[in-house]
């Protein structure tokens, strides 16, 4: 038995406990007492939606990151300090300081991008002294903060964007002002509990006039509506106390839209850029202050995959001068009829500030952290020094000393070293490994050079570590990626699972809708059960529109999410889906019983399954139902085979 897989085990339970508000009796917290978190890498970033620098402090810059609250740096990129711990943490929407004192710091939680994977915020942070202290000051129930918009001479007055719970209708989206410094908020724009707004800017010449772009969208667990009736372009002349609809303004397109943003032009304020998600859509220019507008570019690159890439930003000194944020950075000196693709050191780029004095220094967030530019972008800061990863599911192998093994959302799996003969573990001690950003990965028991790894799309690698080979080992030879899971032969999920038998070192075991084994290192595959979801054909069309479709595998439903064989019973092997049913066989997959407790909410994705080390018929489950607007979390235990569940 791997007692560090068991110990881990048992951690993640006690924290789970501990996270819902109970306090049970732990005859393991003397050894939890003894035990001290120390931090052990990859030291490169992950994915960053907020980013700003401060007017005349030339080294000083601020990112938010995807689960890891607010960074600082004071050295221009060269190194990263975390200012948020010990007051929040979590993924960060908006980050924006005060022009007036650049002490004042507000901070907007929860991630922008809506992804099917993104986690909540709560509310609105206030640091009055550059980030070493924080204060909550409300908005708690707009879950996603898009924006946050402070008037250039008075700190107190805030303008907020909020988007609200992706996830269902929610009454707190909107823009929000406040005129205390946060102390009090009123609602200035609502369209509807559909609609969240997703961009705003300030007229920095004139702080009355302001901008702000409402988007109509919601997730579910297997899709993205991105578009309606309400998603429009507002503007307000008097400070966002009140607003004027400006979609039927001429040039702009008719019909439904879906995500759009906005840039206002500092030197030339009457300028305008605005991206639009549409039939007919694409970068758009005003250099009326919205009343006329023109299509001045429809490439795809620059509005693909609009709900997730959507950022522009004009050059404040220069009006002909604008930036495009998507997969590739883009930039264009002929206001945005033509444009060229900057590199940097990541793709998948989401936020863009430019210093308003001085044009060529600038900050960039994208999939792989924040970079500081102070030539216009021909050189960038290193990512590779910003511990900001996120991480799927956690594992180790048998050597000594033993390796971690994870993958790295929106980057390459890796394992680390978990100590070194050095003085600290460093890019050295750490190397990718099998499979992709977002799949689990399982090591041979026998041998922990050979590493199995998963992805999305249902692939699935063997890497052999010692000879440096790699070889494709899916279950089935099939690219599924832009299309619809109803007709596929079998469902992988984003994350799907990978482990071998505890009592078998040479078995695998994979899932899709159904459960796969192999005991010839992948070579073939054998199935071993039906399908054990609700298997809904109407949750498994393709997802995306009205207008943008996007079908990856984040949105197939109806597929195995979590799998474990008991490690004390051979054969003994438990299911769960990610719509909510629990199966288990005690036959290795010849006979199969759906133990689904009702004390579960329908649709819950079973995100983690551990079997009892020492009971053969106690088993934990760890449930959530989030992508339904429900975020309890759901912890649960039977000890009877799944016949009664507490």
């Amino acid at each position: 038995m791997n007692m560090k897989r068991v110990l881990l085990s048992l951690i993640i339970i006690f924290q789970f406990i501990i996270a819902i508000g109970q306090s049970p009796i732990n005859p393991y917290e003397k050894y939890f007492k003894s035990v001290k978190w120390r931090e052990i890498g990859p030291y490169r970033g992950g994915r960053s939606c907020a980013v700003t620098g401060v007017i005349n402090k030339p080294n000083l810059f601020y990112m938010g990151s995807t689960g890891g609250g607010v960074w600082k740096t004071t050295n221009g990129g060269e190194s990263w300090n975390n200012i948020s711990d010990g007051y929040f943490g979590g993924s960060i929407g908006a980050i924006s300081v005060s022009e007036q004192d650049a002490n004042i710091i507000y901070v907007g939680t929860g991630e922008e991008t809506v992804r099917g994977n993104v986690s909540s915020g709560n509310g609105i942070w206030k640091s009055d002294d550059a980030g070493k202290s924080w204060t909550n000051i409300g908005l708690q129930n707009t879950k996603h903060i898009s924006r946050i918009r402070i008037h250039p001479k008075n700190s107190d007055i805030i303008l907020v964007a909020a988007m609200g719970n992706i996830y269902m209708p929610s009454p707190e989206r909107g823009i929000y002002k406040s005129i205390d410094g946060g102390k009090t908020w009123k609602r200035t724009l609502f369209a509807s509990d559909s609609a969240g707004a997703i961009d705003l800017v300030i007229d920095p010449s004139n702080p009355k006039i302001c901008y702000a772009n409402l988007w109509q969208f919601q997730r579910t667990p297997y899709s993205l509506s991105s578009g309606g009736n309400y998603s429009a372009l507002y503007k307000s002349i008097d400070g966002g106390e009140t607003w004027i609809n400006l979609k039927k303004k001429k040039g702009l397109p008719k019909g439904i839209w879906g995500i759009s943003t906005i840039s206002i032009c500092q030197s030339k304020p009457d300028r305008l850029y605005a991206m639009i998600e549409n039939d007919n859509g694409g970068l758009f220019r005003s250099d009326d202050s919205g009343e006329t507008w023109e299509r001045v570019n429809e490439s795809r690159d620059l509005r693909q995959r609009a709900w997730y890439f959507s950022r522009i930003q004009a050059d404040p000194n220069n009006a002909d001068i604008v930036y495009v944020q998507n997969v590739s950075f883009h930039k264009s000196k002929d206001g945005g009829y033509t444009f060229q693709t900057i590199n940097t050191g990541h793709g998948d780029h989401h936020d863009h500030w430019i210093d308003p004095n001085q044009s060529d220094r600038m900050i960039i967030g994208n999939d792989g952290g924040a970079q500081i530019s102070y030539n216009g972008g021909n050189t960038w800061s290193s990512l590779y020094n910003q511990p900001t990863a996120q991480f799927y599911r956690v594992t180790t192998d048998n050597s000594f000393p033993f390796r971690i093994y994870c993958a790295q959302q929106d980057n390459s799996t890796v394992r680390i070293k978990h100590r070194t003969n050095s003085n600290r573990i460093t890019q050295q001690d750490w190397e990718s490994t099998a499979g992709g950003e977002s799949g689990h990965i399982a090591v041979d028991p026998l041998n922990p050079q050979i590493v199995y790894g998963g992805s999305y799309g249902g692939y699935l690698t063997r890497y052999d570590h010692e000879k440096d080979i790699s070889r494709s080992i899916n279950v089935w030879p099939d690219n599924p990626i832009g299309h619809g899971a109803e007709n596929l032969k079998y469902r992988f999920q984003w994350n799907f699972p990978i482990l071998f038998s505890p009592h078998d070192p040479k078995k695998i075991y994979t899932a899709s809708n159904h459960l796969h084994v192999s005991t010839n290192e992948g070579h073939s595959w054998q199935t071993i059960s039906p399908d054990l979801t609700t298997n809904d054909k109407s949750k498994q069309s393709a997802s995306g529109g009205p207008i943008t479709k996007d079908n990856t595998s984040v949105e197939y439903y109806c597929t195995i999410f979590a799998v474990s064989e008991s490690p004390i019973k051979k054969d003994l092997i438990w299911t769960g889906s990610d719509d909510g049913l629990i199966h288990i066989t005690q036959d290795g997959g010849k006979n199969w019983k759906n133990v689904t407790p009702s004390i579960l909410p329908k649709f819950t994705m079973i995100n983690c399954i551990e079997s009892d080390p020492f009971d053969a018929g106690t088993c934990y489950i760890a449930a959530t139902s989030y992508k339904s607007g429900d975020f309890k979390p759901y912890l649960i235990k039977t000890e009877n085979f799944g016949q009664t569940w507490s």
